[in-house]
């Protein structure tokens, strides 16, 4: 089988904020002596990786055909959008598309002919990586840009959403914020929530070379003086970092102060194009990104591993881990994972009277801190053994171990995250593992959540499927399998009839009747009496009822005589 194909990144943007320097190489020299050093891909417009979609299903134009008016002639309503029409289609990959020969190309939506309606309208950009961004990102709008928007981004794959930007003509009317320009922030503040009237006819930009400027000036030719803020203030390097960026359009243009009601062909959206210079984060531990199965992914030094860097590759010690730095200048700290203690040895020579341990001393020192076992002589054999325990490796869910000197094995302690076992591998009782998801992730272990009703155990299966009863079914056992309903606990029977006379529902397959009824429904009274019971219309029994109708028979029947 073929190796998969690679695509290296190494398109740098001329617009790039951050110079790449000496942070383009992660290492100097060769050999034992190479120097580590922290490193970082070069920048590239993201818009050639992005993944685009809108909703709600139906915004676009052109399915059906539908006329439209441009602001600049509002009753010229000649243009069409027809989505089975190469020439007439707008869909949304017109929006990340390369434009040659001066033809504009846009995505753009249906009119806002339901007005008063809202003609809200979401574009999600996905990368699937998390990524850095470096200078303006920029969003050209066709036929006007809207009255309001908002710009959010997501840091963990589009789970969670929070804002970016709010943008508007009127910030308080929409928003209820003051307007603000970057211009207005301090270094105290860079990393603030604003809402800006300021942005051209076209073009909505979210400003990042400004906000670098701050730190660095006007010309960004101070970068150390951004480089020490990256690291020292907090919050600061995750404002620029994002996964997933999401334009939430929420009033279109308007070409005045009022929508005009006779007239709404002319009210819509169209984007042309949409800029993202930025680099994947790869933690200062990579210099190159590739697209991998398409999907971006680090390509790590410095023995991390994981598609931004994010831990020790295996055979190093996890606790190790930690992302490059800037600091100190002017080349940083690559921070490179470590091995983990090992055994040390050292054979004396014959005239010496003492034994010296001439390895590496910080793991020896480690070791003694954490439960070492000590020095042992080899009887006869003048070899000083250092016996040193191994890592504590817990897969990121424990940082405290206890090492069991008798049969050399170190556990994890206190294991997080639902998780349990010497190295904290496995899931609780009543948790599963997520296999999408790497070992060392935080939410590893997902509940089972096992219906009480409808499960036989709380617990579930490797696979997070849970044992259902009888009758039951679906991984929580919530469900009912074919011929069988559940309304409350006393609905047994595909016809929806409930046990009766306080009988209770078993396994929804039958009912378990109190000890004055009977019956596969618990309609039928039992007499328990030794002088016999009065029988009622509720309950009777069958030869009591069938002659209570007779008797009812003979006297109608006298009656009519």
């Amino acid at each position: 089988m073929p190796p998969p194909l690679l695509f290296i990144i190494i398109i740098i943007s001329p617009s790039s904020s951050q110079p790449s320097g000496p942070l383009d190489v992660c290492s100097l020299g060769a050999g034992p002596g190479r120097q580590a050093l922290p490193c970082q891909p070069p920048p590239t417009n993201m818009k050639e990786f992005m993944q685009i979609r809108v909703d709600p299903p139906g915004i676009t134009c052109g399915n059906p055909p539908e006329r439209f008016c441009t602001l600049e002639n509002p009753y010229l309503c000649s243009d069409e959008c027809d989505a089975s029409s190469p020439d007439l289609s707008h869909p949304p990959q017109l929006m990340g598309d390369r434009e040659r020969g001066g033809l504009i190309t846009y995505w753009q939506t249906i009119t806002w002919s339901r007005y008063p309606e809202p003609l809200l309208a979401n574009i999600t950009l996905s990368w699937n990586k998390s990524l850095e961004v470096v200078d303006d990102i920029i969003i050209t709008f066709e036929y006007g840009r809207p009255t309001s928007m908002v710009l959010e981004k997501s840091m963990d794959k589009g789970a969670t959403w929070q804002p970016y930007q709010y943008y508007a003509d009127d910030c308080l009317e929409a928003f209820g914020m003051s307007p603000k320009q970057v211009s207005d922030l301090a270094p105290t503040n860079l990393t603030r929530v604003i809402c800006t009237e300021k942005y051209s006819q076209k073009n909505v930009v979210f400003e990042v070379r400004a906000r670098f400027g701050v730190f660095a000036g006007p010309k960004l030719i101070n970068m150390d003086a951004l480089y020490v803020r990256m690291e020292t203030m907090k919050g600061l390097r995750d404002f620029f970092t994002f996964s997933n960026l999401r334009l939430r359009l929420l009033r279109p243009a308007l070409g005045g102060t009022y929508v005009q009601r006779d007239n709404l062909l002319k009210y819509f959206y169209a984007v042309s194009n949409i800029d993202v210079p930025a680099r994947c984060k790869c933690n200062l531990h990579a210099s190159q990104c590739v697209l991998r199965d398409a999907t971006l992914q680090c390509e790590c030094e410095h023995n991390t591993g994981g598609q931004d860097c994010q831990r020790c590759r295996g055979g190093f010690r996890s606790r190790s881990w930690r992302p490059g730095s800037y600091l100190p200048l002017p080349r940083g700290a690559a921070n490179t994972c470590t091995t983990p203690p090992h055994t040390l040895i050292h054979k004396p020579t014959p005239a010496s009277k003492s034994f010296t341990i001439s390895a590496n001393t910080r793991d020896l020192e480690e070791s003694k801190s954490s439960s070492w076992a000590g020095l042992q002589v080899s009887p006869g054999s003048n070899v000083c053994v250092c016996v040193c325990p191994p890592d504590c490796e817990c897969n990121g869910h424990s940082n405290r171990c206890s090492y069991i000197d008798f049969i050399n094995v170190v556990t994890c302690v206190s294991c997080k995250h639902n998780t349990r076992g010497q190295s904290c591998q496995y899931c609780r009782l009543g948790y599963y593992r997520n296999a999408s998801l790497p070992l060392d992730d935080d939410n590893i272990c997902a509940e089972c959540d096992c219906d009480p009703d409808g499960s036989a155990s709380p617990h579930c299966s490797d696979s997070g499927l849970c044992r259902c009863k009888a009758g039951a079914t679906g991984r929580r056992c919530d469900s009912c399998v074919s011929g069988f309903t559940r309304r409350g606990e006393n609905l047994c029977d595909s016809e929806r009839l409930l046990c009766q006379n306080g009988g209770t529902c078993v396994d929804f397959l039958r009912c378990t009747c109190p000890g004055n009824s009977t019956g596969q429904f618990c309609e039928q009274s039992v007499c328990t009496k030794k002088s016999g019971c009065t029988t009622t219309s509720k309950g009777s029994s069958p030869l009591v009822t069938s002659q209570l109708h007779l008797v009812t028979f003979i006297l109608i029947s006298y009656t009519i005589s």
